[in-house]
Formats: C-alpha cells, sequence, structure tokens
C-alpha cells in the first residue's frame, strides 16, 4: 500500500485526481445524455432516435481517436492529453447548448468524441500505465472503485440541475467543471514522472516473459473487449425496458437498475482485497464466465424479479471486474512499454461498438423479441469469453 507521503507528494498522487476527474468526466458528458437527449428532441422537435444518434456518433469519433490519444499520452503524458480533453469537452458541452440545426448538432457530438476520447478511463489508465510502469496495476484497481461511483453521482446530479435550471444550464454547470476543475487538476496537480525503464535482470534472474504487442494474441484481447462492450452498451439502454416488458412494475424496475452500480464497487474491492495475486487473464475470463452464467440464468427460469435482480447483481459485479481487466490484461500479456498506444488501439474497437450496439439491440427487440434480444446479446459474451479462453499466457 502507498504511504501518505506518496498519496500527497509521490506517483500515487495520480490515483486520487483521476478518480475526482474520472467521476466529474463520466457524468458530465458519458452518463447526462440519457436524461438530457429526451428534452433536446423534444424542445427543437427531432425524433429521440436521431438526437441520440449525436451520442452514438459521439462514440464512434472517440473509437476512431483513441489510438491517437493513447500514443500521444506515451510521448507527452496524461497531464497534457487530459487537460486538452477536458477543454476540448467543455467548449463541446458549451456549443450543445447553442447548436439549433441538425449539423451543427451532429458536428458538436463529433467535437465531444475528441474529448471523451481524452477523458474517461482509456485515457487514464495510459497515463497510470507511464507513471507506474509494470507496477500500474493497483492504482488502475483502485482507481475504477472511484469511477464505480461516477452514475452514483451523475444521474442524481443531471436530474436536479435539470429541474432547477433546465438542460442549458446544467451543460453550462458541467463545461465550467471540465474547464475549470479538472483541465487544472490534471495540467498543473496530476504527477508528470514516467516510469524508468525496467532494469535487465540480474545473473541467473529469468525475465518476465511477454507476447508481442501485434498478432493474434494481440486480435484475441481486441477481440474479447470489443465482444464484451456490446453487452453494457446495449443493455444501458434496453434492459430495463425488456424487465419492464415482463410483466415487473416501473418502481421494482427502478430498484433492480439501482443493484448494478453497488455491484460493480463491491466486485472492484474485493479484487482489489483478495484478488491482487490473481493474473488478470483469469480475472477477465472469470468475470465474463460470470455474466455468461447470468444470461444462462435468465434463459433457464425466465424473468421474474428474484432472477432480475440476481442477473443486475451478476452483470454488475461482471463489469467491474473486467473494467479493471481492461486496464491489466494488456499489461501483463504486453507490458509497459508503449502501454498508452496499446490501450488506444484495445479501445477503439470497443467504442465502435458501443457506438453501434443500442441501435442494433432496438433493430433486434422490434423485429423479433426480447427474448432473441437476449439472446443475440450473450452470443458477444460468449464470443467474449471464447476470446479470453484462447489467449495463451506467455511462458518464461
Amino acid at each position: 500500500m502507498p504511504s501518505v507521503r506518496d498519496v500527497v507528494h509521490g506517483p500515487w498522487r495520480a490515483v486520487p485526481v483521476l478518480g475526482v476527474t474520472q467521476i466529474i468526466a463520466w457524468g458530465t458528458i458519458f452518463y447526462s445524455p440519457v436524461l438530457t437527449v429526451p428534452l433536446i428532441a423534444a424542445e427543437r422537435g427531432w425524433s429521440l432516435s436521431f438526437t441520440m444518434g449525436g451520442f452514438s456518433l459521439c462514440l464512434l469519433v472517440a473509437g476512431l481517436a483513441s489510438p491517437l490519444v493513447g500514443r500521444t499520452i506515451d510521448r507527452l503524458g496524461g497531464h497534457v492529453v487530459m487537460a486538452a480533453g477536458n477543454l476540448i469537452g467543455a467548449l463541446g458541452l458549451l456549443a450543445l447548448v447553442h447548436a439549433a440545426d441538425r449539423v451543427s448538432y451532429l458536428a458538436v457530438w463529433m467535437l465531444l468524441g475528441v474529448g471523451l476520447a481524452a477523458s474517461l478511463y482509456d485515457s487514464a489508465f495510459a497515463t497510470l500505465g507511464r507513471i507506474f510502469g509494470a507496477a500500474a496495476r493497483s492504482p488502475i484497481t483502485v482507481l475504477t472503485l472511484a469511477g464505480g461511483f461516477a452514475s452514483t453521482v451523475g444521474w442524481p446530479s443531471t436530474h436536479l440541475l435539470m429541474g432547477s435550471i433546465g438542460w442549458r444550464g446544467t451543460y453550462l454547470v458541467y463545461a465550467a467543471l471540465l474547464a475549470l476543475v479538472c483541465a487544472p487538476l490534471h495540467a498543473f496537480v496530476l504527477p508528470r514522472s514516467c516510469a524508468a525503464a525496467a532494469a535487465p535482470p540480474a545473473d541467473g534472474v529469468k525475465a518476465p516473459a511477454l507476447l508481442p504487442p501485434h498478432g493474434a494474441a494481440f486480435l484475441l484481447v481486441a477481440a474479447a473487449f470489443a465482444g464484451y462492450a456490446f453487452v453494457p452498451s446495449a443493455l444501458s439502454a434496453h434492459l430495463l425496458g425488456v424487465f419492464g416488458r415482463a410483466g415487473i412494475d416501473a418502481a421494482t424496475v427502478v430498484l433492480i437498475g439501482a443493484l448494478f452500480g453497488p455491484a460493480q464497487v463491491a466486485a472492484r474491492l474485493t479484487e482489489f482485497i483478495f484478488g491482487r495475486d490473481l493474473h488478470p487473464l483469469t480475472l477477465a475470463r472469470f468475470a465474463v464466465a460470470l455474466l455468461v452464467a447470468a444470461f444462462a440464468m435468465l434463459g433457464l427460469f425466465g424473468i421474474s424479479v428474484p432472477a432480475a435482480a440476481a442477473f443486475a447483481l451478476m452483470f454488475g459485479a461482471a463489469n467491474g471486474l473486467i473494467t479493471i481487466a481492461r486496464g491489466a490484461v494488456p499489461l501483463a500479456l504486453f507490458g509497459a512499454t508503449g502501454y498508452g498506444a496499446l490501450i488506444g488501439r484495445i479501445a477503439g474497437p470497443s467504442l465502435l461498438m458501443q457506438a453501434a450496439a443500442p441501435l442494433a439491440l432496438a433493430v433486434v427487440i422490434e423485429r423479433m423479441s426480447d427474448p432473441a434480444a437476449l439472446a443475440a446479446t450473450a452470443a458477444f459474451a460468449v464470443i467474449a469469453l471464447a476470446c479470453f479462453a484462447a489467449i495463451r499466457r506467455p511462458t518464461t
């Protein structure tokens, strides 16, 4: 565990700094649209699908920008890239308030996609990898503990602000938070240190074996995380509706949905206390296997209140663990050299999958059925598990 001095003056200062900025960035850019977009659509007379399509376009641009963001963090550091991402995000939110026509509305979301790519977990993981090198797993885990509260803080805050100052005022407040809180923290408080290159092993000591960051192993890792990314993106848009159409009343559906966040945090805390010696690849396999088991449970027993609650808990725990694995698996398999670029290359396909998932699942629901939609989503989890299972850890 880090000392107080490390947290205040040393590299571990990065973790509380990024913990604060991650909660703000997720809440302002990522979690707010589900509440603000319906109001924007109603006010401007646009369809809900078109208006929400702006956010999908944001994720698409973020996926395309992620490799460049990762490489730039390797070269310049998170204190430069993430601060710039916050300022771009703040500019985008200001522009969103004034984007009155369709073209400018979509253009603003494209700008926000660049800000998102340089502000959320992947850029934070790349920053920690640059600061801590091969020892970045523990800081990544602690950071995800803080980030797990982003939705818990973000959605209620957005709801309260919208009720008092409207969606425009809400986005003005959020732009100020990004520009006046997050950007200065990244620029002036985030450590600028870079982990020293590992020293050559002493005679008779075997160096940790690593895989090359390309070829079949890399493709399997990228495919696994991309396949998994379909699941939370699709379910966040449709799961509560599926439960409601299965006959669960609205109040109970909301309570079931609220189980997801605490399950995430509990799983991450358990990993931090008991699972730090577990190889990240084993952690990823367990997490996705847990999710596949949750889908199998719904298939066997149907949707009822107990089954839906159990699914939310299992899904939340799996998502909490896979977030840690997303930062730790590439580090363990491919090493710390060029880690930011590696994270960016893995994040790109995942963000593209996140962008496509809600629309794809909506089409399945409309043209087929809710059970077919759950089966299709489960198939992506199975694909992710198969990819993780096919990866072979390097031998020393």
